[in-house]
């Protein structure tokens, strides 16, 4: 199966889902076809936080024509900030819609996770990854954590670079989550958050949302 990625938001992130597919497809020893069209993070952003989920959705019907014409069969957004409107896109999408929260979701699940700490974006960490986590809670950060972890986030995603500040901010955080607060997990729900944070070399456990979706794309594509 043809993949389509609507890739951009963040750049980052957009790599971090390039390098994944083509590291599965090697290791299944199949062919890798995918094309990826770029969405702008400031136009996403700025969407995001008026929560103007039909301008965002039009911009994403828009790109995931150009997938059609390029032969693409399937679709994902690399954005979890990106799927505020994702209900909305599902409907309009000419291509059937690989869902980031729905696999994180069903990952969350079948771990049996009960509580789980949350960083990323504003939206995404007040709205308790969008409300979509069934079986477990969802904990993000009190209120003045929660600032420095969306401006830190948001300066990281636009940049596609995670400076050292930045990283202290998110590991810091992730630890008063773990120690005050109780969780089980830290989810990164920002897929550019791969900058800063290691599933492998953690010395905490991570709900790694990024690999989560790219892993489920490839699954459904090479399937």
């Amino acid at each position: 199966m043809h993949i389509g990625l609507i890739g951009g938001i963040g750049p980052a992130a957009t790599d971090f889902y390039y390098r994944r597919l083509i590291s599965t497809f090697a290791r299944k020893n199949a062919t890798l076809e995918l094309t990826i069209v770029h969405a702008d993070t400031p136009t996403l952003l700025s969407n995001l936080a008026r929560n103007d989920a039909a301008t965002q959705t039009a911009i994403y019907s828009r790109l995931t024509n150009r997938l059609v014409s390029a032969g693409a069969e399937c679709v994902g957004v690399t954005s979890i900030a990106g799927h505020f409107c994702i209900d909305d896109f599902k409907v309009l999408s000419p291509l059937p819609v690989v869902d980031m929260v729905l696999e994180v979701s069903r990952a969350i699940e079948a771990r049996g996770l009960k509580r789980i700490g949350v960083l990323g974006t504003r939206t995404v960490m007040e709205t308790r990854f969008y409300g979509r986590i069934a079986s477990a809670e969802v904990v993000p950060p009190n209120e003045l954590d929660l600032d420095d972890v969306h401006q830190a986030y948001i300066s990281m995603a636009a940049s596609g670079f995670v400076t050292g500040e930045q990283r202290s901010i998110f590991h810091a955080v992730s630890h008063r989550l773990l120690e005050k607060q109780g969780v089980e997990a830290i989810m990164l729900g920002g897929t550019d958050l791969a900058l800063a944070f290691n599933e492998q070399t953690s010395d905490f456990p991570l709900v790694d949302c990024a690999a989560i979706h790219a892993d489920a794309i490839a699954r459904l594509a090479i399937a």
